[in-house]
Parts: structure tokens; sequence; C-alpha cells
């Protein structure tokens, strides 16, 4: 059952909150081995919160509109009671002294956390794999990656073990490991979801404050829009965020399209661009008109959000890499190498190239209000594949259109399309900012044609398939 589902189940008695976080706790104890997605597990103060949510169904309270459903916290998100960890062994004791911002509104939406998800270290690399816990399996294929770094959230998803998730993503954490696992997620505009931690060092640089942002992950749509209404608005944890409205102007109808199969023409696996045919077609008849268009510059913008996040990185390197054991310094200095050096004009003419491709885009989409393109156009990779310089600069190719929607700030939606080779096909849907309210109500469209990738048992060592 979704999110939503349940909710309703729990509001009409249908099923008590005790019994959804029970079925969760052991659904976790059933497959977690298998992937290891899930490695802290808060059973007790679930129960006792599920206890108390219903005891306010009995009394007939007014309740919120997540009231008792279960949810999972990846592990750079505060959640008091709970270390937070970012995965790694030197912050195994750090306790926020309080809940991150949409931890807390999830909570006051009714929500009940069951446990936080495994990341890469700090949450740098596109493979979760944390010095703390160890290695997420891809539940689909064990010898490829689960995505990172929400990639413990996804796969977690993906196998049943909770209905709805907080992650997120800088340089695409968020939809590439739903390509990944086979789930859905929403990248929000920027300011749209606040972010604030307890856990020193609480500020970031201007790079990470321009491409980091929040989001929900589930497995159904309407999960993402109930997790958005939940944790949307401004905080004053959180200078960025913004008083936008969750629905925007009606569009003229019917709503254009613009179908991107290879991305600056660089080339794209043929799962990834069937993929991509098969949710412009699911729309054909759902309001919207496609056509083949491909926004301006879409190389020249996914290198300006390396241009403007890599220097900060490559500055702070020389005195933290000690800090990190050496599967993560192998990535680092891999995705260094493939970067290349800057200098300090570049770095400034970064961001004046970040305004011009955000005015041209916002062109573009005056004529496509909706944008359909791949998340990665290359597989999931193998295991391993990531930590030496050429095939970093695989990746980092690979992620092109991710990485372009980041650096301008636009909303997008990740949504599984079907399968193909076993594993999973998804595309994303890109709207201009502030408009989510159009990326759900297309990947909605496209999900009700299409379905959804239900909840799957974890491929075992030595299965051929899941």
């Amino acid at each position: 059952m979704s999110g939503t589902e349940l909710a309703e189940a729990i509001r009409s008695g249908q099923v008590s909150s005790r019994e959804v976080v029970e079925a969760h706790l052991r659904r976790i104890d059933e497959v977690n081995p298998a992937v290891n997605a899930v490695p802290v597990v808060l059973g007790d103060r679930a129960l006792e919160a599920a206890q108390q949510a219903g005891r306010a169904v009995t009394r007939g309270s007014e309740l919120p509109p997540l009231h008792g459903v279960p949810f999972t916290v990846k592990g750079n998100l505060d959640l008091a009671g709970t270390p937070t960890t970012h995965g790694i062994k030197a912050l195994a004791d750090a306790y926020p002294a309080m809940d991150a911002p949409a931890v807390e509104r999830m909570r006051a939406a009714g929500a009940i956390p069951i446990g936080h998800t495994n990341l890469p270290d700090f949450a740098i690399s596109w493979h979760t794999d944390s010095e703390l816990w160890g290695a997420t399996v891809n539940p689909w294929d064990r010898s490829r990656t689960p995505g990172a770094s929400s990639g413990g959230e996804a796969a977690a998803l993906a196998t049943g073990m909770t209905p709805l998730g907080l992650g997120n993503p800088t340089l695409g954490s968020l939809r590439w490991p739903a390509q990944c696992c086979g789930v859905t997620t929403l990248k929000p505009t920027l300011g749209r979801i606040p972010h604030a931690t307890t856990i020193e060092p609480a500020g970031m640089p201007i790079s990470n404050q321009l491409l980091g942002v929040n989001g929900p992950m589930a497995r159904r749509v309407a999960d993402l829009r109930a997790a958005l209404a939940a944790t949307a608005g401004p905080s004053w944890r959180d200078p960025w965020t913004v008083p936008a409205p969750l629905r925007g102007p009606e569009p003229g109808r019917p709503i254009r399209v613009a179908i991107v199969t290879d991305p600056a023409g660089q080339g794209t696996a043929w799962q990834v661009r069937d993929g991509v045919r098969a949710a412009a077609g699911a729309r054909a008849d759902a309001g919207y008109e496609t056509d083949e268009a491909e926004p301006p510059s879409i190389a020249l913008a996914a290198r300006t959000c390396l241009d403007i996040f890599i220097p900060p990185v490559r500055a702070m390197w020389p005195a933290t890499e000690v800090m990190f054991r050496a599967r993560t310094r192998q990535f680092v200095s891999a995705l260094l190498a493939a970067t290349g050096e800057h200098d300090l004009a570049a770095i400034i003419e970064s961001f004046m190239t970040r305004q011009s491709l955000q005015r041209s885009w916002g062109q573009f989409q005056q004529a496509y209000p909706l944008i359909i393109a791949p998340v990665c156009t290359s597989l999931p990779f193998t295991v391993g594949a990531d930590l030496t310089t050429p095939e970093v600069s695989g990746i980092v190719d690979g992620m092109r259109m991710v990485l372009a929607v980041n650096v301008l700030g636009l909303p997008a939606v990740a949504v599984p399309v079907g399968t193909a080779d076993g594993l999973p096909q998804s595309v994303q849907v890109i709207a201009p900012r502030y408009r989510e309210d159009l990326c759900l109500d297309a990947a909605e469209a496209i999900e009700d044609r299409l379905g959804i990738l239900t909840p799957i048992n974890p491929a075992r060592p030595g299965d051929d398939e899941p």
C-alpha cells in the first residue's frame, strides 16, 4: 500500500497504526539483511508513537494527513534521539539537538520515523557504501549500484521496508538512486523545502547551498505530493526558503512537452531511450502534446554545475582527505581529475553562466512547460566501476541532464516506466521553477498508464534474478 492509502486505512479504522508499523518492521527484519538499506531501526520508539496514534483515532481526534504512517530518513538528516552519522565512524555519536525541518514537519503531519537509511561517506559518491554501515545492495541486481547518495532510501522503498522516505541530492542523489531501484522521487525547486542541521559544520559552501535540496521518495507519485505538502514552506532555519504556492496558474491545454531522448547528442543506452519514448506515449491521451525538442545548452549547463561545485571541494580536499577511507579518497580523486582545474576567472564566470542559462531555459519553458528526459543516460554501473578517472568521466557524462537541472534549480520528478533486461527504466519530468505541481501531475499520468513497480524480494548471492 502507498503512504496515502495507509493513512486512509488508519483513519477509517481498517487497520491500526501499530499494525502498519509492525508490518514494516517485520519486512525490515526479513529483507534488510540482503540489501543493507536500513542500518538504524527505531522499533521501540516507532511502536510507542504508533500506540499514541491509535489512541488519537479511538478518541475521534482530528487527524493530520499522514497520521500513523511510517517513514524513513536518510542518514544525513537530523532525527532527534538518533545520531546523524553521515555514514562515517567519527559521527557515530553525533546526536542532533532537534529534528531537521523536513523531519519535524513530517512528524507534525502525523508520520512516524522508523529508521535511518544508508548513504556513502558524507554523501560523497554515486554508489552507496558507508564507512560505518558498509554497502547497500541494488535489490534488482546485486552486481550493480543502487545509486547514491540516497541509495539506502531507494532500496528500502523498492523492497517494501518503508512506504515513504526523505533524501537529498547535490549532483543527482535523489533521481539517480530512484532510477537504479525503480522508485519515484521529487527533486524540488531550490527554496521549496527547508534544510538545516545542528551537527557541525552546520554551514556549507555556496555551491552546496545552490545545488542541494531535500525531497521525498516513495513508490507512488501521490505520496510525493502528500510529503511535499507536509514539508514545503519557509523556515527561519533556512534563509533560502520562500512562501511559494504549491499550485500555480492552470496552463493552457494541451500542455506542450519536450521529449529529449539523447541529451546533447552524447549517446543514450537503448533501455533508457526506450523508457523515455514509453513515457511520452503514455501521456498522449492525457491532455499533453509532445514534440522532439531539446532545451538549450545542456552540455554547458552540466559543465557549469561542476564548475560551481568542484572548486570548493578541490580547495578543501587537502585538509579533509585524511578524514576519509581509501574508497572515498579514490572516488574523489578520480572526480577531481575528471573535472579538471579551475582558475578564479572560470569560477566567477560559472555563476554568470548559470544566470544566463536560467534565462534561456526559462524562455524555452514558456513554449514547453514540461520536459521528459533520461535521468542518467547509462544503466546502473557495476559495483566498483566508479573508482578511476575514465570510469568517473563516463558517469559524469551520463548524468548530464541531472546536473543541468540541479544547477538551474528546477523541479523534477523521477518516475519508473517499466523494466528492460531485468533493471528498472525511469525518466525525469522537469518543469519551471516552483511548478512541482506540473511535474507531479504529468508523472501521475505516466504512472496511471504504465503502472508502478511493486515491492520486490531482493536478489540474493547466486541468484540470477530478483
